[in-house]
């Protein structure tokens, strides 16, 4: 397993948007802009998102997920990492989501709760393979 630069470590503090792709049934790739996080204590990475929503099933069918991100004030800092999803849980989702919200978007609750048709999912990621600039 891969591990994440303490030096970087600080875009997962910022508004900084990943971009989040999978794996369609056919084999193509889907990517999806995502506000991101970072489990350091468990060197995981972290995406929320709504049960049944394409990311989500894609997961589920092929764990295999790559990601990429550059720093909001320097788009030639980037963090790209590649690895295998070994966990979706609802486990805890729902508080993560109020957290990425507070530093997303300034609120202390994330603001459309209930609104989806699916209960919020953690998508827990280990690098595999990291590289950054």
């Amino acid at each position: 397993m891969a591990e994440i630069p303490a030096e970087f470590h600080d875009l997962f503090d910022m508004k900084t948007f990943a971009h989040f792709s999978t794996v369609m049934p056919d084999g193509t790739p889907q990517t999806t802009p995502v506000w991101i996080d970072h489990d350091s204590a468990a060197n995981r990475v972290l995406v929320n998102t709504a049960r049944g929503r394409q990311k989500e099933q894609n997961v589920r069918e092929n764990p295999k997920v790559g990601l990429s991100m550059t720093a909001p004030d320097d788009p030639y800092r980037f963090l790209s990492v590649r690895g295998t999803v070994d966990e979706v849980t609802e486990d805890g989702a729902v508080e993560h989501i109020d957290t990425l919200a507070a530093r997303y978007m300034g609120v202390d609750e994330y603001p459309n709760h209930g609104d989806e048709d699916g209960a919020r999912v953690l998508i827990k990621i280990p690098p595999e393979h990291v590289s950054h600039s």
